[in-house]
């Protein structure tokens, strides 16, 4: 006679399906994220697009990955209705996991670099979660694994997972976003798409979607000074280990599983003081307040604009504005903290203030 092991549990299947239905609701209620046009001079023949991905109900880009992450770990069975979520995060992302763990019913920690910004952590409280602050932003991988263990939770590792949770086919993801809403403009297929690296999971979403719908599209993944993505990508070494980003959400002190350089066709590097000037010049002419990843973000599609300018060529840059400036406003929006750190944002603001009266970018990040 057979022998038969049998671990269905109705009730589970159950509470999974009733909690895939509330996540999947949240997203049904929060409409598309806008696609705006930043001011650049017609006559140029490039047109500049940020995706606004502020306006999430958790205000950051990390609302996707973190639905992403948790209809991943619901469907594989690692989250049941009793277990602890925690995230190794430097602040967004475990916002917004805060909020789908409220969601759910489920005690959230977030373990997080002390240097975290204050309004990140006050947002992360806001929503029901607790932070655990470590000294060295090396240790938050082990130290979320050990509370892990230690209370029977659920480890969600976003640095691991993000660019195995998302459909990069498609099912509404970033890139399939961008395309779409790019579908009635003059150059409606972008001629560069300029993200970050945090974890790696958008480059990777938007590199492999590209490739598989057939745009020539080119990505190109600015990375902050500190960061060890762009020197494992220039030297091919995925063991590179960096001292780690003053840039919150971009950059890491080591290269993370999700990143994967095969889908990138360009990386630049970006001083603090550049990825900061271009933050405050962003929401001074566009009006709209961006925090310090979109000002990385912003100095290499300027870098981009005018070295197409330069080639004559025409098209369309497609970025992205990845959070409120409102969460950095003790850090990167106070010249007192820019003192305290020794960073000097005026040469590149003379420098973007430059590139709208002539298109061109000088060469100030050496």
């Amino acid at each position: 006679m057979s022998r038969i092991v049998d671990r269905c549990d109705p009730g589970y299947r159950a509470w999974i399906a009733e909690a895939i239905r509330l996540v999947d609701a949240d997203a049904n209620r929060s409409a598309d994220t806008h696609l705006h046009v930043f001011p650049l001079p017609p006559e140029w023949g490039i047109d500049l697009y940020l995706k606004d991905e502020s306006v999430h109900p958790t205000g950051s880009l990390k609302h996707r990955l973190a639905r992403s992450l948790f209809l991943y770990g619901l469907a594989n069975g690692w989250i049941r209705r009793d277990t602890t979520i925690i995230e190794a995060s430097s602040g967004s992302t475990a916002v917004s996991e805060a909020y789908f763990a409220r969601l759910l019913g489920l005690p959230f920690i977030a373990v997080m670099p002390a240097s975290t910004s204050p309004e990140k952590i006050q947002l992360i409280e806001f929503h029901g979660g607790r932070c655990h602050l470590v000294a060295d932003p090396s240790a938050i991988y082990e130290e979320s694994r050990r509370l892990a263990a230690e209370c029977g939770g659920h480890f969600m590792d976003q640095f691991t997972f993000a660019e195995r949770a998302t459909d990069w086919r498609g099912n509404n993801n970033i890139a399939e976003s961008i395309f779409e809403q790019m579908r009635l403009e003059r150059f409606p297929e972008p001629s560069w798409i300029v993200v970050g690296a945090g974890t790696g999971g958008t480059s990777a979403t938007i590199g492999r979607y590209a490739r598989y719908r057939m745009f020539q599209t080119r990505l190109a993944v600015v990375d902050p000074e500190g960061s060890a993505f762009h020197g494992s990508f220039a030297d091919g070494d995925p063991g590179r280990t960096a001292a780690g980003s003053r840039i919150e959400g971009i950059g890491r002190p080591r290269v993370e599983p999700s990143f994967l350089p095969t889908v990138i066709d360009r990386m630049i590097r970006v001083p603090d003081a550049a990825s900061i000037a271009a933050m405050r010049w962003t929401s001074e002419v566009s009006g709209r307040s961006v925090g310090g990843s979109t000002g990385t973000n912003m100095w290499g599609a300027a870098e981009l604009i005018a070295q197409m300018r330069a080639r004559g060529e025409r098209g369309s840059v497609v970025t992205l504005l990845c959070d409120g400036g409102e969460r950095y406003a003790g850090t990167y929006g106070s010249d007192a903290w820019l003192a305290g750190q020794g960073l000097d944002i005026a040469p590149y603001l003379a420098a973007l203030d430059g590139f709208l009266k002539t298109g061109t970018m000088p060469d100030v990040t050496r």
